[in-house]
């Protein structure tokens, strides 16, 4: 009886020890949303109607919208985050290295920005990653070779005067002050 009184107890505090521990990943996945928002401007209105709290944001329609502003590093949080497509907006600054933590990530399309910097060797880690699309930009440096960007066509680099690689010969201009 006694065993079976501090089974009982002790199960019942796996349960209250898992809840905020499940509150906490979840929290950090409504942050990284809320970074997002907070960290653009919207001219349109498009993201007025975000809900942070939804299960399922996968139907909002962040490209072609005219969206300001920067990536936060929060986004690194969104760890089943499989589509992330930001094109042809007016999105600025740095790719954030913290994408790298996008494990299930598997389209990347940032065209069409005024993104700066080099782009994140930490994104080469990402093996299910198979659209990458950063033409457009300010990139500069080099292009990853490694990981999914083998087998990422050199069109999804054009138009980042900056950015370098032998590839890229008569496709950009290169510049090595990144």
């Amino acid at each position: 009886m006694a065993a079976a009184a501090w089974l009982a107890m002790a199960a019942a505090m796996m349960v209250v020890v898992a809840l905020p521990m499940q509150q906490v990943g979840a929290n950090s996945e409504g942050d990284a949303l809320s970074a997002l928002r907070r960290s653009l401007r919207d001219p349109g209105g498009v993201l007025q109607s975000w809900d942070p709290t939804l299960v399922n944001p996968c139907t909002w329609e962040l490209y072609k919208n005219n969206i300001q502003g920067a990536i936060p590093s929060e986004l690194g949080n969104l760890k089943s985050l499989i589509s992330l497509d930001l094109y042809k907006n007016n999105i600025s600054g740095t790719i954030p290295p913290t994408l790298g933590k996008l494990k299930s990530l598997v389209f990347l399309r940032l065209n069409g920005n005024r993104l700066t910097g080099p782009i994140p060797r930490e994104l080469a880690g990402i093996s299910s990653l198979k659209v990458v699309d950063v033409s457009s930009n300010d990139l500069c440096g080099t292009i990853p070779t490694s990981g999914p960007f083998e087998h990422i066509p050199l069109s999804n680099f054009e138009k980042n005067p900056r950015l370098e690689g032998p590839e890229l010969q008569g496709l950009a201009v290169y510049d090595t002050n990144c």
